[in-house]
């Protein structure tokens, strides 16, 4: 084997350094992936093959946070072992926590007989998972395809959209966001795509809510209307009651098909299964994805219609995803399901989201020149501040009280809470108690 002799003696020393580790771990003295170098070698590395970008970033502003050892709610820094409540969860990913038992133990089982399997043929594991989609899922939706990666899914949605109404106008909301691939990212603000040239065309934005926007903006010539029950980079929003049934009306009239992402807001997060049920809306179509993967093996899937499903009968070849329901992955999808789906677990959110519901009452009174509020449905929650420099100093401020939470980079006024769902009672309780704190000294930080 050659070696790149521009790196190779530092390169050697790191691969040195990790081979000596594993030689330890067979002795059962150190762990098998996590914490094989230094914090400066695991940066330097990763700066200089996968991203100098943001690490630099992370760097700067003091959150050079090396994911290491998980487990439920928390992650530990792989070096300094610094722990930190995880109120991100990769946007629901970890809806379930970090690596729940029952889900690695459904993927455990599935690897002693499965594996990717074929795209191409039919599959028993795609045909059950997607049967339990059909269970679970709103009204008459009844067919599953599946995917790696919401933006895959998205795109798919918007594929079939487009080939069964034979329409091109599709219409989005403003600082909404459905990935970054390549119809998603149409769909989505300027800041994302306007690096990568032109928008394709047919793609219209109007403000999400505003129900006189869409009328004006859709015609016979709409495929889809697309939304996200609730949009988590705009600073979760929450529409009213009337506003999903309106927008199902307005694509009635207009011949459109409703495209709802859940991809966020799904399996659970908002104290029902589907974001979507509180407002008594059956989409045409329906995107499903990071939870699905239970944290473990990834998954997305786009659920329609069973009218729409005609499109593929005469063109059963015309979309495949070589990893998408992947076998050895729908195990994991159902065992997600079937967890998420409970009526326990489901209640259990919402005794949750009481308790941060009434402890957000309590800070606002404690805190008022800086907090407004806090954007709730379940536990899909955004903290609203009074300006845009507060939500990335509360980001660095909540590391420090040792909280995982990303602002929204649509409106920057808002941090994102999206704890486990599963979490108990006295952690909630805890992750206020470490929110008043940060709250204190993003306020004094900013002279508010």
């Amino acid at each position: 084997m050659q070696i790149n002799t521009e790196t190779s003696d530092s390169a050697l020393a790191q691969y040195r350094f990790i081979l000596s580790n594993h030689r330890d771990i067979r002795k059962g003295l150190a762990m098998k992936y996590i914490g094989l170098d230094s914090k400066d070698g695991i940066i330097n590395r990763f700066a200089s093959h996968v991203s100098s970008g943001k690490a630099e970033t992370f760097k700067m502003f003091g959150l050079d946070f090396v994911f290491g050892r998980r487990e439920g709610a928390y992650a530990w820094d792989a070096i300094s072992g610094k722990k930190l409540i995880n109120c991100h969860c990769n946007g629901g990913v970890f809806n379930l926590g970090h690596r729940n038992p029952k889900i690695i133990a459904a993927l455990t089982r599935s690897l002693k007989e499965l594996d990717i399997g074929n795209h191409h043929f039919v599959s028993e594991q795609r045909a059950l998972l997607a049967e339990r989609l059909a269970a679970l899922t709103p009204g008459d939706i009844t067919y599953t395809v599946f995917g790696v990666s919401g933006g895959e899914a998205i795109d798919l949605a918007i594929k079939l959209a487009r080939g069964y109404t034979k329409k091109l106008k599709i219409i989005s909301a403003f600082g909404g966001y459905h990935g970054h691939t390549g119809l998603a990212l149409a769909t989505g603000d300027e800041q994302y795509r306007q690096p990568f040239g032109p928008n394709p065309p047919g793609f219209v934005q109007v403000p999400f809510g505003d129900i006189a926007a869409l009328k004006q903006a859709i015609d016979k010539d709409t495929a889809a209307v697309i939304f996200e029950t609730i949009p988590a980079t705009s600073g979760m929003p929450i529409p009213p009651a009337d506003f999903f049934p309106q927008v199902r009306k307005v694509c009635d009239e207009n011949g459109a098909l409703l495209i709802i992402d859940e991809v966020q807001t799904g399996l659970g997060r908002t104290g029902k299964l589907w974001g979507i049920e509180y407002y008594d809306v059956v989409p045409d179509i329906m995107v499903i994805g990071k939870g699905i993967s239970g944290g473990i093996y990834p998954m997305s899937a786009t659920c329609f219609r069973k009218e729409l499903e005609s499109f593929f009968h005469e063109n059963p070849f015309i979309h495949v995803s070589t990893f998408g329901g992947a076998e050895v992955g729908c195990p994991v999808a159902l065992a997600v399901l079937e967890e998420s789906s409970q009526p326990d677990f489901l209640k259990h959110v919402n005794e949750l989201a009481e308790v941060f519901a009434q402890g957000f009452k309590q800070l606002k009174t404690k805190h008022p020149s800086i907090l407004v509020g806090l954007r709730q449905l379940g536990l899909m929650m955004g903290i609203e501040m009074v300006n845009e420099q507060c939500g990335p100093v509360m980001t660095k401020v909540c590391y420090d009280h040792g909280i995982l939470s990303i602002y929204a980079n649509n409106d920057r006024r808002v941090s994102q809470l999206l704890p486990p769902l599963n979490i108990d009672k006295k952690l909630a309780y805890e992750i206020l108690e470490r929110l008043d704190g940060a709250l204190k000294d993003t306020k004094e930080f900013l002279g508010l």
